[in-house]
């Protein structure tokens, strides 16, 4: 099976550093430091809830305060070609923890969504596993972007993407290409239910409303996003009031008008990049943090502002691929702070050697300072 995580190592384009490649010199300063591995063949997930070889991990606040973890393809083998075969492919995938991810053993899962106590962890919604979709469309897999939930209702949504294959034409290569972004939703907390909404990819693979993070503050939900496939490309930002996410007429672009900054504008890109998977979350002490892979420099970078429409600083390097070689993802743990070591985020994995046989696919904390 051909995923995403086997073209980390193409190049996008000349003079563009592979996404995960060791470009940097050993020296190199970093923030954050590696806490614990997460996921794997020989840990608890595996043995509770057959969580073994997987990815992503994005943390969120669920409706009962506690977090909820979204991983992608998953599998019960320690890499997704096994072996043995079958190997129990399953995406999304949600384990739950109520525990800081600051306690002094890291991390740690006490259940999964759609299991009472230990067995296999199913997946959250529909997937075509390379055959025909929910929607009568050819889907290679379901992908999640990020999750949200709302206390006034007990609902929780889930960004995904509908990936259309993994080796696509991009505007400068081959990246992999989500036919759309989508909404699920859960008012269990178990079972997600997809939306018949749709933010359709084009043609070229280059809508930039396809890989999203979500924070709400206040009435508004704020929504980051970027092509897929981590090609160049912009990052966008738009709002749409907390309860009408399921409304797309109610999104409002951030854009600029050659003049000046406002909202109800067509989307002007706030960056440009080769951007993995944004993570985008506002911190206890109104501090808004926004991580993703630079797949310039195969790094896990970190930004701050005082707001998700303010000015953000420079990137800050929190992982290098010389500390997680192939790294990807980079996802912010909500629960993180500004204090020292209190930035925690979930780094996954996947090596392989020159002949195709992987090495290592699973998911890490890391923890590092804003």
């Amino acid at each position: 099976m051909i995923t995403r995580r086997s073209l980390l190592g193409t190049v996008a384009a000349a003079g563009v550093a592979a996404v995960g490649a060791p470009i940097l010199a050993p020296g190199t300063a970093h923030a954050a430091t590696w806490r614990k591995r997460l996921t794997g063949a020989d840990l608890d997930t595996n043995h509770r809830w057959r969580v073994a070889g997987t990815d992503l991990g994005i943390p969120y606040v669920l409706e009962n305060g506690s977090i909820g973890y979204l991983f992608g393809d998953t599998f019960d083998t320690p890499w997704p070609e096994g072996p043995p075969l079958p190997n129990d492919w399953r995406s999304p995938v949600m384990l739950r923890s109520a525990v800081h991810p600051g306690a002094a053993g890291g991390i740690v899962f006490d259940s999964a969504a759609r299991v009472a106590g230990n067995g296999r962890a199913p997946e959250l919604m529909h997937n075509g596993h390379n055959g025909i979709g929910i929607d009568g469309l050819w889907e290679v897999t379901v992908i999640p972007n990020d999750g949200i939930s709302f206390p006034e209702t007990g609902r929780q949504l889930v960004s995904y993407m509908s990936i259309e294959n993994w080796n696509s034409a991009g505007p400068i290569g081959p990246h992999w290409r989500s036919r759309y972004a989508g909404l699920a939703y859960s008012d269990n907390g178990n079972d997600f239910i997809r939306t018949p909404l749709k933010w359709w990819n084009d043609g070229p693979n280059t809508d930039p409303f396809q890989m999203w993070t979500m924070q709400r503050d206040g009435d508004w939900v704020y929504v980051f996003s970027v092509r897929s496939g981590r090609q160049f490309g912009p990052m966008m930002l738009r709002r749409v009031r907390w309860d009408r996410m399921f409304f797309p007429e109610s999104y409002e672009g951030w854009g600029h008008n050659g003049s000046n900054w406002g909202w109800g504008r067509p989307c002007t890109p706030i960056m440009n990049g080769i951007f993995g998977e944004p993570s985008v979350r506002r911190l206890a002490d109104g501090t808004w943090v926004m991580a993703y892979l630079n797949g310039l420099t195969g790094c896990i970078v970190t930004r701050t502002a005082s707001g998700p429409d303010h000015a953000w600083t420079g990137e800050k390097i929190q992982v290098t691929s010389l500390q997680e070689p192939a790294l990807y993802g980079g996802f912010i743990h909500p629960w993180s702070s500004r204090r020292p070591n209190d930035l925690h985020l979930m780094v996954s994995k996947w090596t392989k050697t020159p002949d195709n046989r992987s090495t290592a696919y699973h998911v890490s904390q890391f923890a590092g300072t804003v």
